[in-house]
């Protein structure tokens, strides 16, 4: 019974090492990224060729 306590010991000890500490927490600002968004406006335009990479409209494809 000894041998047993003693694997049980061994085996908490080793799960202990391995989990025993959480993670370091991760900044929300570490988290996020700032990118410029896409044109808006005039320039801006619906291109049906690309636009499968997205969604799928329809409407839009027939251009109504």
């Amino acid at each position: 019974m000894d041998k047993g306590h003693a694997a049980d010991a061994a085996a908490a000890a080793a799960r202990h090492a391995r989990y025993g500490n959480l993670p370091e927490r991760i900044r929300f600002e570490d988290m996020t990224e700032e990118v410029e968004g896409a044109p808006t406006g005039v320039d801006a335009s619906y291109d049906s060729e690309s636009s499968w990479k997205y969604y799928s409209c329809l409407a839009l494809d027939l251009g109504l």
